[in-house]
């Protein structure tokens, strides 16, 4: 008798057992189903992969977007150089300047103004790679591209 009333309390603790997990398990069913509008599991689960797909697609174009831009941008002027001089003795202050439009491999323009008393003077050089292309840089002129990429990391 002894042995019935063991076994019965065994099959009840497990009865026990199992009632408490099935209903972890149907409010965690119902958690993840909640505001699911009478759809199973199974076809959110299938809704979620697709949203999830769709994702990845969207994530991909914009990181090709991203570095389409990163590429084009490194075209665009992003240096800026400015240095005033005085290249004359008989002119007060530092009147002239050599300006640098660079982009982010020194390739732009290099304009200088010369002021005198006479009038000013305005030149203006092609720069590629840091480098004069049809005229060499002066000494000021290689100091204004100086300057642009102080500061550039």
């Amino acid at each position: 008798m002894e042995l019935i009333w063991t076994v019965i309390a065994i099959f009840s603790l497990w009865l026990l057992i199992l009632t408490f997990v099935f209903f972890r398990l149907s409010a965690h069913y119902n958690k993840l189903i909640k505001g699911a509008n009478n759809k199973s599991l199974q076809s959110l689960l299938e809704s979620l992969l697709k949203e999830t797909d769709i994702t990845k697609k969207d994530i991909a174009f914009l990181k090709e977007r991203c570095d389409t831009i990163d590429q084009d941008g490194k075209l665009h002027i992003q240096k800026i150089g400015l240095l005033r001089f005085n290249p004359f003795k008989d002119t007060g202050g530092d009147q002239s300047f050599i300006l640098a439009l660079v982009d982010k491999s020194d390739t732009g323009v290099v304009i200088s103004g010369l002021y005198s008393r006479s009038g000013t003077r305005w030149y203006a050089k092609t720069v590629k790679n840091g480098k004069g292309v049809a005229h060499e840089l002066s000494d000021d002129e290689k100091r204004a591209l100086q300057e642009a990429n102080k500061g550039v990391k």
